[in-house]
């Protein structure tokens, strides 16, 4: 874990959690605002907490999913219908219809973690405390929709996650606590996303407490330092061979499982899944493959990449070294 101190009153977030939640008399009231994987296991933490009592989860409508086009629900709500809690599912937060229903709950804090819907100006002040988002980077680096994507993209050796006050700005409110996490070589979207919906849960639960007892002091963000990100769409999976191996090895770690980094062989997509960087002193021609002994090897710009497993268009994930024997023509072929 990396440290991160933001000069707060207290030294010891654990610690000051506990005695300021221990010398609470009342219970807060909490609304909680999510909607996929990512945000059930802060929801776990604030049914858990003693001093929050959690009167509805706002979420998402249900959604179709899939080929066959299955109605499914959110994530947030199959968690809260197990718990026997108020589910609202609004179309529309804006407006006044939304706005009566939220001022009934009476919420002293709202909390909101991947909602996917900006939170409307009329709502942000309701909340005695204030709107609390837990933002998976740490801010001001990394606002915006692929904070996650963009660490990996950009070779960050850590990362984190940031409790924030939220304002009308896009991740731009005063920051309340933040903790960190290294990146490992080996880390794809999937995994550090997983590891950063816990540590969320786990700094919620060490800075919340302090928070309401007002013995942290939110501090503003230093825009000079800001950097944005973009919503991802399917096409940045797209492999240009002319980068370099170190950009493209990211971009495959990056982008999984969605949208997959590709390429195509044979005019079909070709997914590249797992890829090493390759000791080779030679630079092949960019998208070319070759072998050496056992190991595939494609060029790229600057270096070489060693596949390790591919997925062919309408075919199961394969280890190189079967899909190899299933395609020889595979090496010295060029893919696009």
């Amino acid at each position: 874990m990396v440290n991160i101190n933001l000069n707060n009153k207290h030294h010891s977030k654990r610690q000051g959690t506990q005695s300021a939640s221990s010398g609470m008399n009342k219970k807060y009231n909490a609304v909680f605002f999510g909607t996929p994987d990512f945000a059930v296991p802060v929801m776990e933490s604030i049914i858990k907490l003693p001093y929050l009592d959690l009167k509805a989860v706002v979420t998402q409508p249900d959604k179709p999913v899939g080929r066959k086009q299955e109605l499914t629900a959110p994530s947030v709500k199959t968690v809260a219908l197990d718990k026997n809690i108020l589910i609202l599912q609004p179309e529309k937060i804006k407006g006044a219809e939304f706005e009566q229903e939220f001022r009934k709950l009476d919420p002293d804090v709202a909390i909101i973690v991947a909602y996917g819907k900006i939170i409307p100006p009329n709502l942000l002040d309701i909340p005695k405390y204030g709107f609390l988002n837990i933002h998976a980077s740490l801010l001001p680096k990394y606002r915006g929709a692929s904070p996650i994507q963009s660490a990996i993209l950009e070779g960050e050796k850590e990362t984190g996650v940031t409790l924030m006050k939220i304002d009308a700005g896009l991740d731009t409110g005063l920051r309340i606590s933040q903790k960190g996490i290294n990146i490992e070589s080996n880390d794809n979207f999937k995994t550090l996303h997983e590891k950063l919906s816990q540590l969320g849960a786990e700094l919620l639960e060490e800075s919340l407490g302090d928070y309401l007892a007002n013995k942290i002091n939110p501090i503003p963000q230093n825009d000079y330092q800001a950097t944005m990100t973009k919503i991802i769409q399917k096409e940045d999976g797209r492999i240009n061979w002319s980068t370099s191996a170190k950009h493209i090895e990211r971009q495959i770690r990056a982008f999984a499982p969605w949208p997959g980094a590709y390429c195509f062989y044979n005019e079909k997509r070709l997914k590249i899944i797992a890829t090493t960087l390759s000791n080779r002193n030679d630079n092949l021609e960019p998208g070319k493959i070759d072998s050496s002994k056992e190991l595939v090897i494609v060029g790229c710009g600057k270096g070489n990449l060693e596949l390790k497993i591919v997925q062919l268009e309408g075919k199961k994930p394969q280890p190189i070294s079967e899909f190899r024997s299933g395609h020889p023509e595979f090496i010295d072929s060029k893919l696009e």
